[in-house]
């Protein structure tokens, strides 16, 4: 099967992580990865974060134009879905429905934020400055979107984050039909 996955989550949910942890993985080598595009975008311009309607637009021409790109398996931090999350109008803007979006994958992911957890487990940065409010929000925002997805998970946050990697990674091996495969994380060279 071509699979076709979205790992999606509010900020603090450890997506961009879990993501370059997966792509050093041997178990996921025939995958091609995708980094997030709001982060990216943002740094290119951080005043687009300003103009929803371009800012959305964008994420999703942009989403839509790297999986076409891709003959084989994908695993992509945020999906054309999450858009809708943010800014329901982009749906529209974009002439779409979200029937025809979940068809472009095959699973989607959702982790849940540490913002759950509170302030000793949740942090902001410089690009992405959510309050745990804000982040809460979104998360319930991306549940709403994402749920109706047939193929729809959502991983609980945790106080113990190799926990909760661990619970991903045994799910992803289990949607990708890896059940029995090596889930360790390699070993990486010690300077």
């Amino acid at each position: 099967m071509n699979h076709r996955i979205v790992i999606t989550g509010a900020p603090g949910s450890g997506k961009t992580d879990f993501l370059l942890r997966l792509s050093t993985h041997s178990t996921f080598s025939r995958f091609t990865f995708f980094d997030e595009l709001a982060r990216q975008l943002l740094i290119e311009d951080p005043s687009i974060r300003q103009d929803k309607r371009r800012f959305h637009g964008e994420i999703y021409r942009r989403q839509t134009s790297r999986e076409r790109a891709v003959d084989g398996p994908f695993i992509t931090d945020r999906g054309t879905v999450d858009a809708f999350a943010f800014h329901p109008e982009t749906l529209i803007d974009v002439a779409t429905s979200l029937s025809r979006e979940y068809k472009r994958y095959s699973a989607a992911i959702q982790l849940g934020s540490a913002a759950r957890l509170g302030d000793n487990f949740y942090r902001c940065d410089a690009v992405r400055n959510e309050t745990i409010e804000d982040a809460l929000i979104i998360e319930e925002a991306l549940r709403r979107v994402w749920q109706g997805h047939p193929g729809y998970h959502f991983v609980s946050a945790q106080p113990d984050y190799e926990a909760k990697y661990q619970e991903f990674l045994s799910l992803l091996n289990r949607i990708t039909d890896r059940s029995g495969a090596d889930t360790r994380q390699p070993q990486h060279e010690k300077h």
